[in-house]
């Protein structure tokens, strides 16, 4: 019983030296992740206000497409480790992600000919990547950020 009340204390004390870390680790993502919204909201909106939302003609399928398109762009450029067209994996990732947000939109509401309102869009938008980070929340919380030891 005595080794028990050891094993206990010494997970415990593992316990708190790892938190603050993993508190810490968990602050930092939230941070980065609230800066690749603000880039990717950036573009979306921007090119919302160019084209509107064109893309409300688009099956989910499409947009699938588009993203393996993306996706394969990546990596052939990590495989070839040179492009043709000097842009880099950049834009292809905010491509994936703001792709991935339309898909969700569509799945929701259905292609349409029909435009969304600007604001209607941006609020639906907001709201997918809030669901995505407070996902990513829960995960990281209960995986300890494991992902940022991958390569």
């Amino acid at each position: 019983m005595n080794t028990n009340v050891k094993q206990n204390s010494s997970n415990f004390s593992f316990f708190n030296t790892f938190m603050p870390h993993l508190k810490f680790e968990m602050e930092k993502t939230n941070q980065q992740y609230d800066k690749v919204i603000s880039v990717c909201r950036d573009l979306f909106s921007k090119k919302m206000n160019d084209y509107g939302t064109a893309w409300r003609i688009l099956r989910p399928i499409s947009l699938t497409d588009q993203i393996y398109i993306k996706a394969q762009r990546i990596r052939s450029i990590e495989e070839k480790g040179v492009t043709k067209v000097d842009e880099g994996i950049r834009p292809e990732f905010i491509g994936i992600i703001n792709y991935a947000i339309m898909g969700l939109i569509q799945l929701e509401l259905g292609p349409s000919d029909e435009e969304l309102n600007p604001h209607e869009t941006l609020a639906m938008y907001d709201r997918y990547f809030i669901q995505a980070k407070t996902l990513m929340q829960a995960k990281n919380h209960d995986y300890g950020e494991a992902w940022r030891n991958m390569r």
